[in-house]
């Protein structure tokens, strides 16, 4: 079905993160002769007022009333664009009405999800539907699980041209980090561990490196639960907490792709250190603190952190390709601001306009498998990222 009214619809505008989505758009894009044609949408058109005034968007900027329990105007508003953005989360409770309507009307999706039994239940669900109408549903499309997604596809692009065949080993390590987690992270892992509660079934999704490739089961992978002392780099490496669903992205990537890592590819994510007894005890009290990661007091869902915060913050997250007989390389993946929503709300916008010009067919996919490097050519344009080989 054709859309010309709108290009991006941003779903949960008032929100924290939705908030800065549209701020950048309106800031990034103002009097760019690429601008999309965009517009705010949530449940209270006085909310949506008071917020685009506050972002200094034009009064002209379109806002939509939308509610995640009114099927007929999620549907009426996906009606109205190209791609729906949202950031109403957590999505097992806010997001199943969003994802159908966008399938039963061939809009493009893409949201912030970090819920991996929730993605693998709508892969079940509207995998086969979202073909037939042609929405490309992009889930994960912050920094859980870009950067780590789009570092291993640009690693295996480089490891094929310097060894003539992909690497059947690739280690992701966050090398430095400034920024804490999201009140919506903390949300959904609650939620998802609730969901696991209720259906212990679901464990199998959350445990296996596998879990959004339904159909196929590849090779045992590393925990990355334990501490390790990783002699090529002189660093302890330590669990990573978002590396749950940061691997199943990375896996699902490779699978819907047809393997170009190969049937037998293995790949983990750790935080890394630093050498000696120093490094090691940091290590084991980062994996001591994976039992409760965020704390006595986790941030809530709309909390984030100041303007000044957000803008200092960065990371720099290091992948290496280790191949059969020794030989390896470096690829580095780096960010402005803080992770968890300076630079995510940077991502999952580019991420949209990205889906615009997507040739992909429809279906339920990731950033690397629907965009991959033309994905990263927009992040490094206009979101202050760099990808880069370093040896």
């Amino acid at each position: 079905m054709a859309k010309t009214e709108f290009d991006i619809i941003i779903y949960g505008a008032t929100g924290f993160t939705g908030r800065l989505v549209a701020e950048y758009l309106s800031n990034h894009y103002e009097s760019r002769d690429d601008a999309p044609s965009w517009a705010m949408a949530g449940r209270s058109l006085e909310k949506l007022e008071a917020v685009r005034d506050e972002i200094g968007a034009p009064a002209s900027t379109p806002l939509v009333v939308a509610d995640a329990d009114d099927m007929a105007s999620l549907e009426a508003m996906c009606e109205r664009t190209k791609v729906v953005l949202t950031t109403v989360g957590p999505y097992q409770l806010y997001g199943d009405s969003l994802v159908e309507a966008c399938v039963k009307t061939g809009t493009d999706y893409t949201d912030l999800c970090g819920e991996p039994t929730w993605m693998r239940e709508k892969i079940d669900q509207f995998g086969d539907a979202a073909k037939a109408s042609g929405a490309r549903i992009c889930f994960s499309s912050g920094f859980d699980s870009i950067p780590f997604d789009l570092g291993v596809l640009m690693a295996q692009k480089e490891a094929a041209k310097r060894f003539g065949k992909p690497a059947p080993r690739v280690r992701g390590r966050v090398r430095a980090m400034a920024g804490g987690a999201s009140g919506g992270t903390v949300a959904s892992m609650t939620e998802t561990m609730k969901a696991v509660a209720k259906n212990p079934k679901l464990i199998n999704v959350l445990r296996s490196s596998f879990g959004l490739t339904p159909g196929f089961e590849g090779p045992s992978q590393p925990s990355g639960m334990v501490p390790t002392y990783e002699k090529d780099l002189d660093k302890w490496a330590a669990p990573f907490v978002m590396a749950a669903i940061n691997t199943k992205n990375v896996h699902r990537t490779n699978f819907l792709l047809g393997h170009p890592y190969g049937e037998d590819f293995v790949y983990d994510e750790m935080v890394l250190t630093s050498p000696g007894e120093a490094g090691k005890k940091m290590a084991n009290a980062a994996a001591e603190m994976m039992k409760n990661p965020f704390g006595a007091k986790p941030p809530k869902p709309g909390e984030g952190p100041s303007k000044e915060e957000r803008e200092n913050g960065f990371y720099d997250v290091l992948f290496v390709a280790d191949m059969p007989d020794g030989e390896s390389l470096h690829y580095g993946v780096k960010g402005k601001y803080d992770p968890g929503y300076g630079s995510t709300s940077r991502m999952i916008a580019e991420t949209a306009i990205g889906l615009l010009s997507c040739q992909a067919e429809g279906g339920i996919g990731t950033p690397g498998s629907f965009m991959g490097e033309d994905l990263v050519k927009r992040l490094e344009e206009h979101a202050d990222l760099t990808f880069a080989l370093e040896n």
